[in-house]
């Protein structure tokens, strides 16, 4: 079927079961960023590819709303789809309930599949939507009737994650999220992010594309925790170590009744963005509403992860010397497109110990490709390789022992003027946030403005945020930390490890961003309190033939000069002559 012709069999069906309006969300029921394939819903119902967007679709119209990481893209694969795109965070852009508000009547059926949409968010719906009297059809899983070859549920292994690089065990983790239930009077604890069941239980699987989870729900009690999941996924000795830690399995499907039975008078620990709306429903206990502890938990990494964290580093530089090498010496010798970039990254990093896969579809994005910040190559994108203009480059890596994400620009031929200072002052950015020093319970929003005080001045800017949470053999985007603009109200603390990603981007033309992983650690006290700093973990030389030195300060020149002599210290113990000298050459002091 075309894109028009699923849209018209879903209002079919709406029109049969008296539905006014459909949600699609890009979500799972375990409210996960990257998703199975059986839950890749909006993008099946849409054509848009993104990893962030949400459909809605009325009788007559049809939207989708997404940020600016993707209106390039969304643009492109909407045409003809009959879907409006709609611009989120824009002005005069509506967000999709304020736009439902002008498209529906007074006591209008708005629908979607309530095991996809969180609790948070169907509360979201009804203030937006109230003076309508909108009533709520969560039961119907619409795109399911519609789409004849849907995938089936993931069914991956699952494996022990071991304790030399989880560096705490199981037993540990359930007494520190139990210790939490005690403060909060809970006596249980629903768990239904896959990332929260993975960090808790030491256990990993591969049931989502570049993320090392299983299809998992736990449900956690003051003397007993069960994992809900397909058992046969299991190896009998991981149950049985299990059991020892008094873990039980159950089916996947079990969760429902289980927590129906949960007694009336107990108090149930959840989070409500991390949990379904059918799952809430389940519950006819008390509900106390945090966030899920472990979400701060695993986010500020123990000795043993940041010690693997750091070791991946050193394997990922490795793999992207050669890289990067190798394109040095084939360009303009052979052909290279985006998809040879991105297959030769894959095969350097498969190379090195420990190598599970990718943590996220590689961005590879030659000239205005590269101003997408989420561009995504396809057979009819992909464009040949030239040495010209800018190569930008954002990959990672997943490890047993940790996870990696970075980007770098590389320029390919002579840059212009404009090309230069863009590339300087994206850079100036990500140096200034690398050096801050800041006051113990400094927030994400406090700092974002050192990666663009220098775009500022020179009336730039970047769209997206600045950083974001990098998990330990896990998510590449992980929380409950970030570094941007809007408030959060999380603090900046000793163990987490974030993103450093400043940019620019000019459409039609190309883009740059230059990112690291930094790692908070402490900084000293004084009588003025306690402050933190960041250590750049990130081991991978930037390319200064794009920089314009004299926009440097003495401070941010001695910084890049430092980093690169670091490089090249760690990276050239594991390199072979040929590769150690070319090393050498890219981290000359300037």
């Amino acid at each position: 079927m075309t894109i028009a012709e699923r849209v018209n069999a879903l209002r079919f069906l709406m029109n049969e079961k008296e539905i006014n309006a459909y949600i699609i969300t890009s979500s799972d029921p375990h409210m996960s960023e990257y998703v199975p394939d059986r839950w890749t819903n909006r993008q099946w119902i849409s054509g848009f590819t993104g990893s962030a967007g949400t459909v809605v679709i009325t009788e007559k119209k049809a939207g989708l709303w997404t940020d600016s990481r993707y209106f390039l893209q969304a643009e492109k694969e909407l045409t003809d789809s009959g879907i409006e795109l709609f611009k989120t965070g824009t002005e005069n852009t509506p967000t999709p309930y304020q736009w439902l508000t002008s498209e529906l009547d007074v006591d209008a059926n708005v629908g979607f599949d309530g095991t996809c949409f969180s609790v948070a968010e169907t509360r979201n719906l009804k203030n937006n939507l109230g003076d309508l009297g909108i009533h709520i059809v969560e039961e119907f899983d619409l795109i399911n009737e519609i789409w004849e070859d849907r995938p089936a549920l993931p069914n991956g292994e699952i494996f022990d994650h071991d304790l030399k690089y989880s560096g705490k065990t199981r037993f540990a983790k359930l007494t520190k999220v139990r210790k939490k239930m005690t403060e909060l009077d809970c006596n249980y604890h629903f768990v239904g992010s896959m990332d929260d069941v993975a960090w808790i239980f030491n256990l990993r699987g591969s049931d989502v594309d570049y993320n090392p989870l299983a299809l998992a729900y736990a449900l956690i009690e003051k003397e007993k925790a069960t994992i809900y999941l397909n058992e046969e996924k299991v190896p009998d000795s991981l149950t049985k170590t299990l059991l020892e830690d008094e873990i039980e399995i159950a089916g996947y499907g079990r969760i429902f009744s289980d927590l129906e039975e949960v007694p009336g008078s107990a108090n149930v620990l959840l989070d409500i963005n991390r949990t379904n709306l059918k799952i809430f429903n389940s519950i006819s206990a008390n509900i106390i509403e945090r966030e899920n502890p472990t979400q701060l938990f695993k986010s500020t990494k123990n000795d043993v992860e940041i010690e693997g964290m750091k070791n991946v580093m050193k394997k990922d530089g490795v793999a992207l010397t050669h890289f990067y090498y190798w394109l040095e010496e084939n360009l303009g010798n052979t052909k290279i497109t985006e998809f040879t970039v991105m297959e030769k990254l894959k095969e350097f990093r498969s190379q090195q110990e420990g190598f599970v896969g990718e943590s996220f579809g590689t961005i590879c994005g030659y000239k205005a490709h590269g101003a997408q910040p989420h561009y995504h190559t396809t057979e009819e994108s992909n464009v040949e390789i030239e040495k010209e203009s800018i190569l930008l480059i954002d990959s990672g890596a997943q490890y047993l022992d940790g996870t990696t994400d970075i980007t770098r620009t590389i320029p390919l031929g002579d840059l212009s003027e404009e090309q230069k200072i863009d590339y300087t002052l994206v850079l100036k950015g990500m140096m200034q946030l690398s050096m801050a020093v800041f006051p113990v319970g400094t927030r994400g929003c406090n700092i974002d403005a050192l990666a663009r005080m220098d775009l500022w001045k020179n009336l730039r800017n970047y769209g997206h945020g600045t950083g974001h949470g990098v998990g330990c053999f896990m998510n590449v985007h992980e929380g409950p930390q970030s570094i941007r603009q809007e408030l959060k109200d999380q603090a900046i603390l000793k163990g987490m490890i974030t993103s450093n990603e400043p940019a620019l981007y000019r459409d039609g033309k190309y883009g740059i961003r230059h990112e690291n992983l930094i790692l908070c650690k402490d900084a000293g006290s004084s009588e003025f309190g306690d402050y933190l700093e960041f250590e750049t973990i990130t081991l991978c030389h930037f390319e200064t033939k794009g920089i314009i030195v004299e926009l440097l300060t003495q401070e941010e020149r001695y910084w890049l000069n430092n980093y690169h002599q670091k490089v090249y210290d760690i990276l050239s113990l594991d390199l072979d002559e040929k590769h150690k000298a070319w090393l050498r050459e890219k981290t000359q002091s300037i």
